[in-house]
């Protein structure tokens, strides 16, 4: 399948000063040779690499690269024969665990397109993206295989795989849980739960089979490989198409940029959710692609995280702020040693200089910055690893990415002398436009292949770019956008609420806190509790406001639309 919706061709760089590369450090290339096959090929030339060495650790229990791939071609057989061709959709609905990575590349191996979701949504946020993308197959934690089992005939995939991820714990472990006592209990049941659906398939129906014959037919690089779903520059969620050749070239592009790597050897933690495009492509793909230990975390717990580094030392450590805090914390209250960490990236959020200093002076390793957005696989901007590193801004753009900055209100002006503008980016790894949505993507994506981000930035003579603002008003809380209409909309369903504004507040931990401005009808008897405890029955634990403020009214437009951005400077003089 190829996407929906064409990616233009980039002429050449219309950008021939690129002070930035002075910046680069030692032997990373300006330019990066863009891969001509799919990602089901770069890890089948992994497990040949490194055949013998483990690909994956999930509480101890390791996977070698030779096993992986042969557990693979029996789920792509599996998905064969139930009818998966080149082109459908299937979903995961998965944490991260063994059979995430097993089913990614089976679907992939076929053709067919991954569709990640966060399994922590509600059944309503799920069915929006069900509704959406029409999946033939679902594979999904045996947890809420029931919820997808309920949805309506017409949206309901014709196949349902629940998987339980106990079932890849080391056989002490497995053992555990299932003990007579209530801590056994609990963990069991934080874990997995049997569905009470009937139909619904056993993971391991899907590994136990026969293997995919070696002559099917790859897909081409330039086939969909995902649908990744964001919430993009503005709106509610919606399907960014990247393709192998996306996904590929992001993966290639991070490891020019990281020298020092060793092949074969190196040490990932995989604490970021696959279903977010910074987890997938920093550990499905580029942590594979290099033949590397992906050490798994079916959430991120400091405690868990500190444990495993005991047996396997992390050497690669992609996160968010709030995690690096933590795990300092954390590791200097238990005497925990984290030197072995020689890499660590920070993504998705603001990262705070005090938290580089935190970690640098704990580990002697280095924490750098990255700039992305889902549409750009993700990673287009990043940090110099090395000395040439400037703590407090975004860093400077990839090889093969360029960058403008233009006027936010017509974008074909770029902007110069250092002033504020809206950043574009061009480069492989750019998304080919929004799944069915011509005239999102038409907004999103301008001629010449130019991506707009809706950030608005100033570039230093150097190159080095800083974030200042953002033109789109989306929030990001620990790492994830959340819509401001998704959730507004949420609390607008309560009878008691005649209108909501929801913006976002800075943290000191560099992110953002989703609060709400509520005005309530006459007479209502709903309080912050109880808009808060309703909040949680549609939207996602992260989307839910911290802070829900009660007012008289809310500042318009002559429209009648509320103003959010006023919204947010009077919740900041209230903060203060």
């Amino acid at each position: 399948m190829t996407d929906e919706t064409p990616h233009q061709t980039p002429s050449a760089p219309s950008l021939s000063d690129r002070p930035w590369l002075a910046a680069y450090a030692p032997g990373v290339p300006d330019r990066i040779e863009i891969p001509q096959t799919s990602l089901p090929q770069m890890l089948e030339d992994a497990a040949s690499r490194f055949h013998g060495r483990v690909a994956l650790e999930f509480f101890g229990a390791e996977t070698r690269y030779s096993e992986l791939s042969d557990l693979i071609a029996r789920a792509a057989e599996w998905l064969r024969r139930a009818g998966v061709t080149a082109g459908d959709r299937v979903a995961l609905v998965l944490p991260n665990a063994p059979q995430h990575v097993i089913a990614f590349y089976a679907v992939l191996r076929i053709g067919g397109v991954v569709v990640e979701h966060n399994p922590l949504y509600t059944a309503r946020e799920l069915r929006h993206q069900f509704e959406d993308h029409g999946a033939r197959v679902a594979i999904v934690w045996d947890k809420i295989a029931d919820t997808v089992a309920e949805f309506p005939k017409d949206v309901r995939p014709a196949r349902i795989v629940a998987v339980d991820i106990s079932e890849a714990l080391p056989f002490s472990k497995r053992f555990a849980l299932r003990l007579p006592v209530r801590k056994a209990r609990e963990a069991r049941a934080a874990m997995t739960a049997r569905p009470r659906t009937r139909g619904i398939v056993e993971w391991k129906d899907l590994v136990e089979g026969r293997r995919l014959s070696r002559k099917h037919p790859y897909p081409d690089a330039s086939d969909t490989a995902l649908l990744q779903y964001t919430s993009g520059t503005t709106g509610v969620p919606k399907g960014a198409i990247l393709s192998h050749r996306n996904l590929h070239a992001n993966a290639v592009q991070g490891r020019a940029w990281v020298p020092g790597l060793e092949e074969g050897a190196e040490i990932f933690y995989g604490v970021l959710p696959f279903f977010h495009a910074y987890g997938l492509t920093l550990c499905l793909t580029f942590a594979m692609s290099i033949g590397a230990r992906l050490v798994l975390f079916p959430r991120f717990d400091a405690s868990m995280v500190l444990d495993a580094a005991k047996k396997s030392p992390p050497t690669f450590l992609p996160a968010v702020p709030p995690i690096y805090d933590q795990l300092v914390r954390s590791a200097a209250s238990r005497g925990v040693d984290l030197s072995s960490v020689r890499f660590a990236i920070s993504g998705a959020m603001n990262l705070p200089v005090a938290t580089v200093s935190r970690w640098e002076e704990a580990t002697g390793g280095l924490l750098v910055e990255g700039y992305g957005m889902t549409e750009s696989s993700p990673v287009a901007l990043g940090n110099p690893i090395g000395p040439s590193r400037r703590p407090g801004t975004v860093g400077v753009p990839f090889p093969s990415t360029e960058i403008r900055v233009v006027d936010p209100d017509d974008p074909t002006i770029d902007v110069g002398g250092g002033r504020p503008g809206e950043l574009l980016l061009r480069g492989p790894q750019v998304f080919g436009g929004y799944w069915r949505r011509p005239s999102e993507t038409a907004e999103t994506l301008l001629p010449g292949g130019w991506l707009r981000t809706g950030d608005i930035v100033t570039v230093a003579d150097d190159g080095f770019v800083t974030i200042v603002d953002r033109r789109k008003e989306l929030i990001i809380t620990g790492g994830f956008n959340v819509s401001p209409s998704e959730v507004e909309g949420a609390l607008l369903s309560h009878p008691d609420v005649e209108a909501a504004a929801v913006v976002g507040l800075p943290r000191e931990d560099g992110g953002e806190m989703v609060v709400a401005a509520v005005v309530l009808r006459d007479g209502a008897g709903a309080d912050e509790a109880a808009l808060r405890e309703y909040s949680r029955t549609r939207l996602a634990g992260y989307k839910v406001p911290k802070r829900i403020v009660l007012r008289d009214d809310l500042p318009k437009s002559l429209l009648g639309k509320v103003l959010r951005r006023e919204v947010r400077e009077e919740l900041m003089v209230d903060e203060a």
